[in-house]
């Protein structure tokens, strides 16, 4: 299945993300929270925005390749994800204000994630009339 592929790889970003957030922790004594400190709190918001995002659009995703959805779209929309999850994460981390990362990372997770909302949406209206 493509979309394990993703998942995996979605998962590995988070881990990735998740372990730059304890090492940063450890080394400034930072138990909760982010004690005032912009760089943790930037690497908590890099962290925390991938696994609010992450869940819909790997469900989205999966279901439509369980759906017969065409191997491409799955890569391109997959793909899509997982490369916007990285400049956004990187432009999270390395700007506190606007950022092209964070832009771009923003516009390119949502894209994908609109287009299979509306092909989810669009082919379980089509499968219910069938």
């Amino acid at each position: 299945m493509i979309s394990m592929m993703y998942a995996g790889l979605c998962t590995l970003l988070v881990i990735y993300l998740a372990l730059r957030v304890v090492k940063w922790r450890i080394e400034h004594k930072i138990g909760l929270g982010h004690g005032e400190n912009m760089e943790l709190q930037q690497r908590v918001r890099a962290h925390a925005n991938a696994t609010e995002n992450m869940p819909l659009a790997l469900i989205l995703l999966g279901s439509l390749e369980l759906t017969g959805f065409q191997p491409f779209w799955i890569h391109a929309l997959g793909a899509t994800f997982l490369f916007s999850r990285i400049i956004h994460a990187y432009g999270v981390s390395h700007s506190s204000g606007r950022s092209k990362g964070r832009f771009y990372g923003m516009l390119l997770t949502w894209l994908p994630m609109i287009v299979m909302a509306c092909f989810a949406i669009a082919g379980s209206i089509a499968a219910q009339m069938a």
